[in-house]
């Protein structure tokens, strides 16, 4: 017997074709559960639990909204310029104008982390003056959740489940 899962979610959150502006289809374009994932984490839950952390350890507040610059910035630069440069190289080298357009997908998390890094790194450096491991600290815990939810969001897109095979 063979089990298997048939996947068939729809990567758009509400595909409402007869409105042309609304909360979840904005004309041709389509808010996907990717990107639900994406700003829920980063921009709510992730930024919450820092800000909470940062108030109950006192910590300098204009810290917090350089941190959460930084890391956005790292996020989405490193993100955008993996997936350019690992997917399709020769396009976007032939085309860099097409690296801005982040708003027509393509991000990769295993790069994004690489830019997080380094804007940790820079952050440390200019803003706190700390160990980077001090700033890791402070992001470890909103980092799960959003590697969670954004592999969620994946899924959802049809990007994270399995082909067929022939193999035993």
């Amino acid at each position: 017997m063979i089990l298997f899962i048939d996947w068939m979610a729809n990567p758009a959150i509400f595909t409402i074709p007869e409105f042309s502006i609304g909360l979840f289809h904005l004309g041709p374009k389509e808010i996907r559960w990717y990107s639900l994932a994406f700003i829920l984490s980063f921009f709510v839950f992730g930024y919450k639990i820092v800000e909470r952390m940062w108030k109950k350890e006192n910590i300098n507040p204009n810290w917090l909204s350089s941190l959460f610059y930084y890391t956005f910035l790292g996020t989405i630069i490193g993100a955008r310029l993996g997936h350019c440069l690992f997917y399709a190289p020769n396009y976007y080298l032939a085309n860099p104008v097409e690296v801005l357009k982040v708003w027509e997908g393509g991000l990769a998390s295993h790069d994004g982390v690489i830019g997080i890094i380094i804007a940790i790194w820079i952050y440390s450096k200019k803003v706190t003056k700390q160990s980077i491991f001090w700033t890791f600290d402070k992001l470890v815990v909103p980092t799960g959740l959003v590697a969670a939810l954004i592999r969620l969001g994946n899924l959802m897109n049809h990007e994270i489940y399995g082909h067929p095979t022939d193999k035993p």
